[in-house]
Protein backbone atom coordinates (compact mmCIF):
# COMPACT_ATOMS: atom_id res chain seq x y z
CA UNK A 1 0.00 0.00 0.00
CA UNK A 2 1.22 3.56 -0.89
CA UNK A 3 0.24 6.99 -1.75
CA UNK A 4 1.69 10.31 -2.04
CA UNK A 5 1.97 13.58 -0.41
CA UNK A 6 0.85 16.49 -2.24
CA UNK A 7 1.37 19.04 -0.15
CA UNK A 8 3.27 20.08 3.62
CA UNK A 9 2.51 23.10 5.95
CA UNK A 10 3.61 24.51 9.13
CA UNK A 11 3.82 27.58 11.17
CA UNK A 12 5.39 28.88 14.21
CA UNK A 13 2.46 31.19 15.70
CA UNK A 14 -0.58 29.86 17.04
CA UNK A 15 -3.23 30.08 13.79
CA UNK A 16 -5.96 28.02 12.46
CA UNK A 17 -4.23 27.45 8.86
CA UNK A 18 -1.02 26.76 7.96
CA UNK A 19 1.09 27.89 4.88
CA UNK A 20 2.10 25.49 2.40
CA UNK A 21 6.35 25.09 2.40
CA UNK A 22 8.39 23.47 -0.57
CA UNK A 23 9.44 21.01 2.64
CA UNK A 24 8.95 20.33 6.36
CA UNK A 25 11.72 18.90 8.60
CA UNK A 26 10.16 16.07 11.02
CA UNK A 27 12.43 15.97 13.84
CA UNK A 28 11.88 12.16 16.03
CA UNK A 29 9.62 12.61 19.02
CA UNK A 30 8.95 15.90 18.53
CA UNK A 31 6.97 16.93 15.36
CA UNK A 32 7.35 19.43 12.47
CA UNK A 33 10.73 21.37 13.01
CA UNK A 34 9.53 25.25 13.82
CA UNK A 35 6.22 24.23 13.89
CA UNK A 36 3.84 25.75 17.07
CA UNK A 37 2.65 22.30 17.58
CA UNK A 38 5.89 20.59 17.88
CA UNK A 39 6.87 19.43 21.28
CA UNK A 40 7.10 16.33 23.76
CA UNK A 41 4.10 17.52 25.64
CA UNK A 42 1.00 18.59 24.43
CA UNK A 43 0.86 22.00 21.82
CA UNK A 44 -2.83 22.24 21.02
CA UNK A 45 -4.38 24.92 23.46
CA UNK A 46 -7.42 23.41 24.66
CA UNK A 47 -5.47 20.04 25.88
CA UNK A 48 -2.36 22.55 27.45
CA UNK A 49 -5.44 23.89 29.32
CA UNK A 50 -6.53 20.71 30.76
CA UNK A 51 -3.12 19.18 31.55
CA UNK A 52 0.20 20.25 30.08
CA UNK A 53 2.34 17.09 30.97
CA UNK A 54 -0.37 14.95 28.62
CA UNK A 55 2.31 13.27 25.97
CA UNK A 56 2.06 15.36 22.61
CA UNK A 57 -0.02 12.35 20.48
CA UNK A 58 -0.93 14.83 17.87
CA UNK A 59 2.82 16.21 16.73
CA UNK A 60 2.44 15.91 12.93
CA UNK A 61 -1.43 15.69 11.44
CA UNK A 62 -2.45 14.33 8.34
CA UNK A 63 -5.29 14.99 6.04
CA UNK A 64 -6.53 12.96 2.59
CA UNK A 65 -6.59 15.24 -0.15
CA UNK A 66 -9.91 13.39 -1.23
CA UNK A 67 -11.29 15.35 1.83
CA UNK A 68 -10.75 18.72 0.07
CA UNK A 69 -12.14 17.34 -2.85
CA UNK A 70 -15.50 15.95 -1.21
CA UNK A 71 -16.05 19.28 0.84
CA UNK A 72 -15.30 21.37 -2.54
CA UNK A 73 -17.94 19.76 -4.23
CA UNK A 74 -20.66 20.59 -1.18
CA UNK A 75 -19.13 24.56 -2.26
CA UNK A 76 -16.46 24.75 0.34
CA UNK A 77 -13.28 26.30 -0.99
CA UNK A 78 -10.86 24.24 1.08
CA UNK A 79 -7.12 24.14 0.31
CA UNK A 80 -4.08 21.87 1.41
CA UNK A 81 -2.70 23.58 4.90
CA UNK A 82 -6.46 25.87 5.61
CA UNK A 83 -7.42 22.98 8.26
CA UNK A 84 -4.05 22.98 10.16
CA UNK A 85 -2.55 20.21 8.85
CA UNK A 86 1.14 19.07 8.20
CA UNK A 87 0.95 17.07 5.04
CA UNK A 88 -1.76 16.28 2.52
CA UNK A 89 -1.78 12.73 1.42
CA UNK A 90 -3.34 11.31 -1.92
CA UNK A 91 -4.35 7.55 -2.48
CA UNK A 92 -4.67 6.66 1.37
CA UNK A 93 -6.98 5.88 3.36
CA UNK A 94 -6.02 7.62 6.32
CA UNK A 95 -9.19 7.04 8.24
CA UNK A 96 -9.05 3.37 8.19
CA UNK A 97 -5.55 3.15 9.10
CA UNK A 98 -5.58 1.06 12.62
CA UNK A 99 -3.40 2.98 15.65
CA UNK A 100 0.19 2.16 15.37
CA UNK A 101 0.62 1.89 11.63
CA UNK A 102 4.10 3.37 10.19
CA UNK A 103 3.96 5.74 7.68
CA UNK A 104 6.85 6.70 6.04
CA UNK A 105 7.28 9.68 4.13
CA UNK A 106 9.66 9.98 1.35
CA UNK A 107 12.98 8.88 1.83
CA UNK A 108 13.69 8.88 5.45
CA UNK A 109 11.20 10.26 7.63
CA UNK A 110 8.62 7.83 9.56
CA UNK A 111 5.41 8.78 11.11
CA UNK A 112 3.02 6.63 14.14
CA UNK A 113 -0.23 6.98 13.54
CA UNK A 114 -1.71 7.87 17.25
CA UNK A 115 -5.55 8.90 16.59
CA UNK A 116 -8.27 10.57 14.78
CA UNK A 117 -8.36 14.43 14.76
CA UNK A 118 -11.33 15.93 17.19
CA UNK A 119 -12.65 18.73 14.94
CA UNK A 120 -13.35 21.69 17.00
CA UNK A 121 -15.72 24.56 16.79
CA UNK A 122 -12.94 26.48 15.33
CA UNK A 123 -13.76 25.24 11.09
CA UNK A 124 -17.20 26.69 11.36
CA UNK A 125 -14.90 29.76 11.92
CA UNK A 126 -13.11 29.24 8.88
CA UNK A 127 -15.70 28.41 6.59
CA UNK A 128 -19.60 28.82 8.42
CA UNK A 129 -20.71 25.06 7.68
CA UNK A 130 -17.72 23.24 7.37
CA UNK A 131 -17.85 21.49 10.66
CA UNK A 132 -20.86 19.37 9.35
CA UNK A 133 -19.16 18.15 6.37
CA UNK A 134 -16.37 16.98 8.75
CA UNK A 135 -17.76 15.38 11.64
CA UNK A 136 -21.22 13.49 10.97
CA UNK A 137 -23.13 9.90 11.88
CA UNK A 138 -22.71 6.85 10.10
CA UNK A 139 -25.81 4.63 9.93
CA UNK A 140 -25.34 3.66 13.16
CA UNK A 141 -25.58 6.90 14.37
CA UNK A 142 -21.79 7.02 15.92
CA UNK A 143 -20.33 10.12 15.39
CA UNK A 144 -17.68 9.88 12.04
CA UNK A 145 -14.46 12.00 11.78
CA UNK A 146 -13.37 13.13 8.91
CA UNK A 147 -11.19 15.87 9.37
CA UNK A 148 -7.35 13.73 9.04
CA UNK A 149 -5.57 11.43 11.59
CA UNK A 150 -2.57 12.74 14.41
CA UNK A 151 0.77 10.78 14.60
CA UNK A 152 4.10 11.31 16.63
CA UNK A 153 7.71 11.37 14.83
CA UNK A 154 9.47 7.85 15.26
CA UNK A 155 12.24 8.88 12.21
CA UNK A 156 13.54 12.27 11.56
CA UNK A 157 13.43 13.43 8.13
CA UNK A 158 13.00 16.02 5.44
CA UNK A 159 9.25 15.80 3.40
CA UNK A 160 8.30 17.41 0.59
CA UNK A 161 5.10 17.12 -1.81
CA UNK A 162 5.24 14.42 -4.46
CA UNK A 163 7.59 11.97 -1.81
CA UNK A 164 5.90 8.75 -1.34
CA UNK A 165 4.35 7.67 1.37
CA UNK A 166 4.56 3.99 2.15
CA UNK A 167 2.11 2.20 4.73
CA UNK A 168 3.16 -0.46 7.52
CA UNK A 169 0.48 -1.88 9.32
CA UNK A 170 0.77 -3.07 12.91
CA UNK A 171 0.56 -6.51 14.29
CA UNK A 172 -3.12 -7.78 14.47
CA UNK A 173 -5.25 -7.74 16.28
CA UNK A 174 -5.62 -3.98 14.68
CA UNK A 175 -7.15 -1.16 17.21
CA UNK A 176 -9.11 1.30 15.12
CA UNK A 177 -8.48 4.98 15.62
CA UNK A 178 -10.14 7.03 18.35
CA UNK A 179 -9.73 10.77 19.07
CA UNK A 180 -6.55 12.24 20.45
Amino acid sequence: MSGTVTAVSGNGAYAFTKPNRASITLLAGLGVEGDVHAGVTVKHRSRVARDPTRPNLRQVHLIHEELLTEVGAAGFDVRPGDLGENVTTRGVDLLGLPTGTLLRLGDEAIVEVTGLRNPCPQIDTFRPGLLRQVVGRDADGRIVRKAGIMSVVRTGGVVRPGDTITIELPDKPHRPLAPV
